[in-house]
């Protein structure tokens, strides 16, 4: 009876140990069916109009994904060791969203590029989006977005290296690029060296950009720390400022309605934020650069000589 019960535990036993290693292999596991999958792509397609989250292995992965519905949270195992590069759906970015919303956690996304120059990690079309401890790097863009006015952005704990770009004729590309949405909050981020165009760029009616970090010592060809093209409402605050030398545009460090105010620029709160150059560097910049003549709340600022407080344009 013994030796039966064994020998009918054994093809069970090898099942598992068949199993436990397919398992181990497929990099996307979707946590409420515990189904792995070896493709992005077909894990949120699995999520479809539901609402799922999705654990990403350690690797390096040359795959792209279109999210077309539903709410999805991608998350890394290990913050810092999942690597999405070069490969683009629809010759946009790595993550196409156009669900109802996104949590991107922990995920790293760099080396995009589109003959259009706005290869990005994420290009945003529609919903909400929440990006946590994740990092874009070497690439055209960082995150570029469509227009949603009921959408709202949330960008925390994540860095922002080495993107942007102003060449070939074409329009230029940034760190972030924020369409028509409802609402941007950055926060406790950091920007540095970037290769063109603004670091942050957004014509969100409503902004909350505090506690981060624009390190432009080793940009290049760099415009703007903050542009608000078609004013904003909000507050900046609290951010450390270093202009770099090598600049396409060193005339400002934060515009405000540089091509229009459509949003209304009334009570916009820049404060308790710390503007410098690097070492070497002198000149006559204005810390706030404003087309709108709306009435912003300009609090008290460290600023350096000879940079102005002030400029209305």
């Amino acid at each position: 009876m013994k030796r039966l019960a064994l020998l009918a535990f054994l093809p069970l036993a090898a099942g598992l140990a068949a199993s436990a290693p397919a398992q181990q292999a497929a990099p996307f596991l979707l946590v409420e069916t515990g189904q792995p999958y070896g493709r992005l792509a077909d894990a949120i397609d699995a999520v479809g109009a539901g609402e799922g989250t999705i654990l990403v292995a350690p690797g390096t992965y040359r795959q792209c994904a279109v999210q077309q519905a539903g709410r999805i949270t991608l998350r890394a195992r290990e913050r810092g060791t999942a690597i999405f590069e070069r490969t683009t759906c629809e010759q946009k970015a790595g993550l196409v969203l156009r669900g109802q919303a996104a949590t991107i956690d922990g995920l790293v996304f760099q080396n995009y590029a589109v003959p259009d120059g706005n290869g990005a990690g994420i290009r945003l079309e529609q919903g909400n989006l929440t990006v946590l401890y994740s990092t874009f790097r070497n690439s055209e863009e960082g995150i570029l977005t469509a227009a949603d006015p009921n959408g709202r952005i949330v960008v925390d704990r994540s860095t922002f290296s080495r993107l942007g770009r102003c060449d070939r004729d074409l329009d230029c590309a940034h760190s972030i690029y924020v369409g028509n949405y409802g609402a941007l909050t950055v926060t406790r981020s950091r920007f540095e060296a970037g290769n063109g165009g603004h670091y942050v760029k957004t014509r969100s009616v409503r902004v909350d950009i505090a506690d981060n970090s624009f390190d432009d010592s080793q940009g290049h060809l760099t415009n703007y720390m903050i542009d608000l093209p078609a004013g904003s409402t909000g507050r900046i605050a609290g951010n450390v400022m270093v202009q770099g030398r090598d600049k396409d545009n060193w005339s400002a460090f934060i515009a405000v309605g540089a091509e229009g105010n459509e949003n209304g620029s009334d009570g916009l709160a820049i404060q308790g934020n710390k503007a410098s150059f690097v070492p070497g560097v002198s000149r006559a910049s204005a810390f706030v650069a404003d087309w709108t003549g709306d009435r912003l709340a300009l609090g008290e600022n460290s600023i350096v000589a000879p940079m102005k407080r002030y400029e209305k344009r």
